[in-house]
């Protein structure tokens, strides 16, 4: 089986903890704090091998996770920072975000890196919260989690030159002359299941890249046959080797077919150039086909190019090679982008506040950020965030709103009771 799609999530390791220390010397009676920050999480970072050429890794391994930060220590030691997960994917990936449909990068040349998923900043420790009026703080926090995307990966081949047709044209038979790939080979349809990638030598420092694209009949464009599966990696070819099968009772229409298939898809398939083939023309009736529709007195204007060629005996197959490579020469140099960095996001003013059971929710990011890094075991760190609900107006807010002790308090994946006195 040919993987040209799969749906993954990525998880940045979560930041280390702060925490909590002072100094204990022998000769230093009062110490001052010293509690080290937690270390970062680690990234989920996508690099591209350029070995690889299908997502078939990603059919058994869905959850990529990368490395936690450490704790923190005393005498101001911040924590490890969690080891980045690298993880391969093959050239012509495109990364998406799942849940949106966003892009978040094209990756297409090797060794091109990606970061998925970013790991989460590490807590601070009690060292960090020393003021003059408070010289001793038992108050720290703990690291913030790492992003988790869900992410859905599309795999389109990069080659350099395309071989297209209908089934039983011959085009993997001519990608085993020019290469050194095997494809499965047979004279019946549907033999190519998945698009195969070969490697041929122009000349002694030369080579370009073919593809075998399988699956194009009449209606491939809405998903007859294969067609709707891989006709996106043409997309990544720059010219196309179309390949008319000389024994055919209707070379014409087989040609139309495609081009109407190229067309009906769009993403610029059609205005591709192309190198015209007649294939099998070790059979007299392949040969009496290109007499006719090719040199005689009914050669078609699609057909004036062609190229009478049988990769059975090796019949202008070299010269089919070198019309396609001619062409290719002739076009300005490919444009590869850098991927677009992933855009952490922006901490955004205000809040909203909607009953939930016996409760109510919060939505505020920057509430929701602190809620995930206080520590509620230690007294000062619960009191800050007390602080902070009233500086943003949300404990005012809650209380216009009718909230009354024991109610639940709602802020992303937590649940807070409502104080008498002072909120939570």
């Amino acid at each position: 089986m040919f993987y040209d799609q799969a749906f993954i999530t990525v998880t940045g390791g979560k930041g280390g903890d702060g925490v909590v220390s002072f100094r204990r010397e022998s000769m230093v009676p009062r110490g001052g704090p010293d509690g080290g920050n937690g270390g970062r999480g680690g990234n989920v970072i996508f690099i591209v091998n350029r070995h690889l050429n299908s997502l078939l890794t990603f059919q058994y391994k869905h959850d990529f996770e990368a490395d936690n930060g450490r704790y923190g220590r005393g005498k101001d030691q911040t924590g490890r920072t969690g080891k980045d997960l690298y993880v391969e994917v093959p050239p012509g990936t495109i990364v998406r975000d799942a849940d949106t449909g966003v892009a978040l990068g094209d990756l297409l040349r090797p060794d091109q890196q990606l970061i998925v998923a970013r790991g989460g900043r590490g807590g601070r420790g009690n060292a960090r919260f020393a003021t003059a009026s408070n010289q001793a703080p038992m108050m720290a926090e703990n690291g913030s989690p790492g992003e988790m995307f869900n992410l859905a990966l599309e795999l389109k081949l990069i080659a350099d030159i395309g071989i297209v047709g209908l089934p039983n044209a011959g085009k993997s038979t001519l990608l085993s002359v020019v290469t050194a790939a095997k494809p499965k080979i047979g004279d019946y349809p549907f033999t190519t299941l998945q698009p195969n990638l070969g490697v041929a030598e122009v000349d002694a420092t030369r080579t370009v890249v073919l593809a075998d694209i399988p699956g194009l009949i009449e209606g491939a464009s809405q998903g007859a046959g294969l067609g709707h599966e891989f006709l996106r990696h043409i997309e990544r070819t720059r010219v196309l080797i179309h390949i008319v099968n000389g024994t055919s009772e209707d070379p014409v229409k087989d040609y139309e077919t495609i081009q109407a298939e190229l067309a009906a898809f769009g993403h610029g398939l059609a205005a591709k150039p192309q190198v015209v083939g007649m294939s099998k023309m070790d059979l007299p009736d392949a040969q009496a086909a290109f007499d006719l529709y090719c040199t005689g007195e009914q050669a078609r204007p699609e057909f004036h190019d062609c190229i009478a060629f049988s990769a059975a005996s090796n019949k202008n197959v070299r010269a089919l090679l070198v019309k396609a490579v001619q062409i290719l020469d002739q076009l300005p140099p490919i444009e590869y982008f850098e991927a677009e960095p992933v855009i952490e996001d922006i901490p955004q003013e205000g809040f909203e506040i909607v009953r939930e059971g016996g409760g109510f929710r919060v939505t505020s990011t920057i509430l929701i950020q602190r809620v995930e890094t206080t520590r509620w075991d230690l007294e000062q760190a619960v009191q800050r965030f007390q602080h902070l609900l009233e500086r943003t107006g949300v404990a005012k807010a809650l209380e216009q709103r009718g909230i009354k002790q024991g109610d639940t308090v709602y802020l992303g994946d937590f649940e807070l009771e409502w104080g008498e006195q002072d909120p939570l």
